[in-house]
């Protein structure tokens, strides 16, 4: 097994210091990475998170809250998304076999129209927050236009849930995009 660190996309937040411990003063903006995996597992290739994606980077307007661009402003660059990174490494986005979303805030999740053939699995409790969209800030975070796209790119993400251990499910708010397996 052979592990790849991937920082798929940086967001410089407000608060400098505060955020990131290093950034000199809490008036200037930190840079936090946003840490995702890559596994390669005998025949899998297991992404662990996908970070923000190629259509995030192209349409961060479209796809992004303007609350978060304007908090977090994210370093938008096509060659740190997850996918590009992958093709640095010598493999397509095609071959990624799991995706493992740790949660689904827009900067963990947001790579999914990247990964076509992917199955993607999911914490059953973290499906059941983003259904819910109860508050302005889970609006916010939980960002269906980051993996709706799919659903007319003819290639359904399929989701499923582990034999064992967590409880995971399909995103409800992908569902155009899914199907069960």
């Amino acid at each position: 097994m052979k592990v790849h660190h991937l920082n798929c996309i940086s967001t410089c937040p407000l608060g400098g210091h505060l955020m990131d411990g290093r950034t000199r003063g809490v008036f200037t903006r930190a840079s936090l990475a946003c840490h995702c995996l890559l596994v390669e597992a005998g025949n899998r290739l297991v992404l662990v998170d996908t970070g923000l994606g190629l259509r995030d980077v192209a349409h961060p307007r479209d796809r992004l809250s303007a609350f978060f661009l304007g908090l977090l402003a994210p370093d938008l660059r096509a060659e740190m998304t997850a996918a590009r990174q992958l093709q640095a490494l010598g493999y397509a986005p095609a071959d990624v076999t799991d995706i493992v979303l740790t949660h689904l805030d827009f900067d963990h999740a947001g790579g999914l129209d990247d990964f076509p053939n992917a199955t993607v699995h999911l914490r059953a409790i973290e499906e059941e927050a983003a259904a819910r969209q109860r508050t302005w800030l889970d609006r916010q975070r939980f960002r269906p236009q980051q993996c709706g796209a799919r659903a007319g790119a003819g290639s359904p993400m399929t989701m499923r849930a582990p034999r064992r251990g967590w409880d995971w499910r399909p995103c409800p708010r992908c569902a155009a995009c899914h199907r069960r397996s």
